[in-house]
């Protein structure tokens, strides 16, 4: 699989991801980067005025001039002082997205990689060598400069680097490889990791995440709906049309086609209303999947942009320093993004919590001898307490800010912060909706002998594959994490 200079959508580079075919640059993309590396080299040698991490310090050491036979060591320093990470390491599939975008954002030609450099990031993806990152550490501007130097470690034969199983050092990954060290050129180490690719895996990989949970979330509803023996007239296109809000558009209409054909819905219903987690699924979820589609459109341009410093103008013949480094825009969309998904799991859990109070012809807490047994009650706590752990980590990241680098790096975007809050959240609501099919599925069981509609009835075998009727009361936990699995193996 080849990649060019062009842009790249999620939906691409999602396939290319997933792919197992090898990923190769195309040759305009290495005429690129060797042009920025000979511009660069040609520019240092002819002018003498300091020029921003190409031969000066770093942070607010930038009016440090460095001698030239210091440079290529002022590079290896850099990787070696900043690799700072502490914490979690960070997700295998994360860090290989990681390495895919650095690799993506130096084949632009602005950032003055060497052509090897490049090359030997792509044979750590291609053979599955992965580095050890950690998840604290960077603060979303100058780049993800502590996370990103892990990465980048095992190009200098240092570092760790997970492997087949196993976690071998950076130079035996190069010895696999059949690659010696590399010797960083000027500005190579600050290329390297004064770009945002630790905050754009995160959102990459959990954009695809959240469309996937929505997409779930809403055919569990209907489960859900069915179950509690509700009303379709909610979800009519009609009602819809005069409050046409994108998303409540296309929530409405994945409802009614996930209830079509259900003879539940056919029913005569003894009450007006449902409660506000069942009639407004297409609003709350609709919401949710708005914010989803504005965050995509943010995560697909900072994929496909240089987001190092300096940045090479060669047609310029210029060198500038800017800060395209500043996360800000991820943190700010991730922070939506996790407040959109917090609220997914909030109105699961809350139709989780009516499925089990004796309503609509269910048994209390959904067992058949309840008093007896205890039923789905305490997994409605389960929920329920993972609903709060959301709420207390909703607060946006990006309001925060602090000093660093001697006051020089005066407003930071705690995109990073933004990116682990965001991922921690995205697993919780994983549980909530798995606890959700499981009570659904329950429930609907206790219907019998109606059945539901197509949708529906595929969702229950699914779930009946992993998880049998309860009759009496079992242990919860093994079934609760077997339901929460299955969701997750979903495409």
């Amino acid at each position: 699989m080849i990649l060019d200079s062009k842009n790249i959508s999620l939906e691409d580079l999602k396939t290319i991801f997933h792919s197992s075919a090898p990923i190769q640059l195309a040759e305009e993309c290495f005429f690129n980067i060797e042009r920025s590396r000979a511009y660069l080299d040609q520019f240092s040698g002819k002018n003498g005025a300091p020029i921003y991490g190409v031969n000066t310090g770093f942070g607010s050491l930038c009016n440090t001039i460095i001698e030239d036979d210091d440079l290529s060591t002022l590079q290896k320093n850099l990787l070696i002082s900043h690799a700072c990470g502490m914490g979690n390491e960070v997700p295998t599939e994360i860090v290989r997205l990681m390495l895919l975008l650095k690799v993506m954002g130096l084949s632009k030609g602005f950032s003055g990689a060497q052509r090897i450099t490049v090359e030997t990031l792509l044979d750590l993806y291609n053979n599955n060598m992965t580095p050890i990152v950690y998840e604290q550490g960077s603060l979303g501007a100058s780049g993800d400069l502590a996370p990103l130097s892990h990465m980048c470690l095992p190009l200098l034969g240092l570092g760790e680097v997970r492997y087949q199983g196993n976690v071998i050092s950076g130079i035996e990954a190069l010895e696999i490889l059949g690659r010696n060290p590399i010797v960083l050129k000027s500005k190579e180490g600050l290329a390297l990791i004064n770009g945002t690719q630790f905050m754009s895996a995160f959102a990459v990989f959990n954009t695809w995440k959240a469309e996937s949970l929505i997409t779930h979330s809403t055919n569990i509803a209907a489960m859900s709906l069915d179950a509690y023996d509700g009303r379709t007239e909610p979800f009519m296109d009609s009602l819809h049309r005069v409050r046409p809000h994108q998303g409540q558009l296309v929530i409405a209409e994945n409802m009614r086609a996930a209830l079509k054909g259900s003879e539940i819905t056919l029913q005569t219903k003894n009450h007006v209303q449902d409660p506000y987690s069942f009639r407004c699924i297409p609003q709350v979820h609709g919401a949710s999947w708005d914010t989803l589609q504005y965050v995509k459109q943010i995560v697909e341009i900072e994929i496909n942009a240089v987001t190092d410093n300096p940045v090479v103008l060669v047609d310029e013949n210029k060198v500038v320093s800017g800060g395209h480094f500043h996360g800000q825009p991820l943190s700010m969309v991730m922070g939506f993004l996790t407040q959109a998904m917090a609220e997914i799991g909030s109105i699961a859990e809350r139709r989780t919590y009516k499925l089990i109070g004796g309503q609509r012809n269910l048994p209390a807490f959904l067992t058949p001898n309840p008093g007896l047994n205890s039923g789905f009650m305490i997994v409605q706590y389960t929920a329920a307490s993972i609903v709060s752990q959301n709420k207390q980590w909703c607060t946006p990241a990006v309001v925060d800010t602090i000093d660093s680098s001697n006051g020089q790096e005066d407003h930071v975007s705690m995109g990073a912060n933004a990116a682990t809050q965001l991922h921690r959240v995205l697993e919780n609501v994983q549980k909530i909706i798995a606890l959700e099919w499981l009570t659904a599925a329950q429930a609907l069981d206790l219907k019998r002998p109606l059945k539901s509609s197509p949708v529906v009835e595929k969702y229950h075998e699914l779930i009946r594959k992993e998880v049998p009727f309860l009759p009496v009361d079992d242990l919860m936990s093994p079934l609760m994490n077997k339901a929460y699995a299955l969701l997750g193996s979903l495409s």
